[in-house]
């Protein structure tokens, strides 16, 4: 069993930035991909990034060159840095894990964090 602890999230202005943290609890984190997630208000949950057990890297087109995706292997924890935030990247965000590939679908992970809000205003 896993438990994951998301953080980081709040309100910040466009062009702002922010870091989420994702801490896990298990001995077996290291060994799983985890992915970090968000959904808006009408919207579906949508992949933003993972990292796999091994460092390759997955990022949806619409965060490239803003967001970065790292874990710390030792403290049982997973980044997502964000910067140039814009309005629309307004959500919740979930961090998750599994043992899945690096580009699987929000259905195919086993372990999901509670979700922390981020506001990003104009």
């Amino acid at each position: 069993q896993v438990q994951l602890v998301e953080s980081g999230g709040g309100l910040v202005q466009a062009g702002g930035s922010l870091r989420l943290s994702c801490a896990a609890s298990g001995r077996a984190f290291s060994t799983f991909t985890v992915g970090w997630f968000r959904q808006a208000p009408g919207k579906m949950r949508e992949l933003v990034a993972a990292i796999s057990s091994g460092g390759l890297i997955n990022y949806a087109d619409s965060v490239k060159g803003r967001f970065t995706i790292s874990r710390d292997n030792p403290k049982n924890t997973v980044y997502l840095q964000m910067n140039t935030l814009k309005p629309e990247d307004t959500a919740v965000y979930y961090c998750a894990c599994g043992f899945v590939p690096l580009r699987s679908s929000p259905q195919e992970y086993n372990y999901w964090g509670q979700g922390t809000q981020v506001t990003v205003s104009s």
